[in-house]
């Protein structure tokens, strides 16, 4: 026989009542809450923030890391070419883009190196924006090690923007070299940092001519009274 604790059977039942109107309570509230109502305990998500996507690296070798003559500039450049006509100063390592009026833009780049020079009249047949790269044969059989192919981007040769001349192989394009800029280096190519080669690209249309002066045909060099 055991002692029936009356308080203690009562304590329980008070107990399990309360716990019990407690759940019908939140029960009710939850039914009777409108969809829009915060709850009391949000859930808390996490999501990856969006990736951002790198800028072209088109001032890559901008005119500040340049001598000041290779800085692109206006000067006095007399000459009978009609304005928009391209001008490649071999020996001098300068670009002009007439502008008429006795006026030009000259621009510095990097020309071929020794044996690899060429002069001539051309025209613009084709313009790229980050241009691939597929060396022709005679470059891959002088330097083996070369790439056959190589996708257009910021650490492609060609660099920002190209003109492609004529029917040869030569090109007006950028560079991720800016280094070179005023150096006699390539295998024919005329080459200006990514800011210039794109600042000549928005100026040059297909159908531009191009006068590629020889090495023997030095002229004098004309100070620029305005930079552009």
């Amino acid at each position: 026989m055991f002692k029936l604790d009356i308080a203690k059977l009562n304590r329980r039942r008070t107990t399990s009542h309360l716990l019990a109107l407690g759940a019908l309570t939140i029960g009710a509230l939850a039914s009777t809450a409108p969809a829009s109502a915060t709850p009391l305990f949000p859930l808390v998500t996490t999501q990856p923030a969006p990736m951002a996507q790198a800028a072209p690296q088109e001032n890559q070798g901008t005119a500040a890391e340049l001598p000041a003559r290779l800085r692109r500039q206006i000067v006095s450049y007399p000459t009978r070419e009609a304005p928009g006509t391209v001008i490649i100063d071999t020996p001098n390592t300068y670009l002009y883009y007439v502008l008429g009026g006795g006026q030009a833009i000259r621009y510095g780049i990097g020309v071929g190196r020794d044996g690899f020079t060429w002069s001539g009249v051309q025209s613009v047949t084709k313009k790229a924006e980050w241009p691939d790269w597929t060396p022709p044969p005679e470059m891959i059989a002088r330097q083996p090690y070369l790439p056959r192919y190589m996708a257009g981007g910021p650490g492609n040769p060609l660099g920002a923007r190209a003109m492609y001349l004529g029917g040869t192989v030569y090109r007006i394009h950028g560079t991720n070299a800016p280094a070179t800029i005023g150096t006699h280096v390539s295998s024919g190519c005329i080459r200006l940092t990514n800011a210039d080669v794109s600042d000549l690209y928005s100026r040059v249309n297909v159908g531009t001519k191009v006068i590629v002066m020889p090495m023997t045909d030095r002229r004098a060099d004309n100070a620029g009274d305005k930079r552009s």
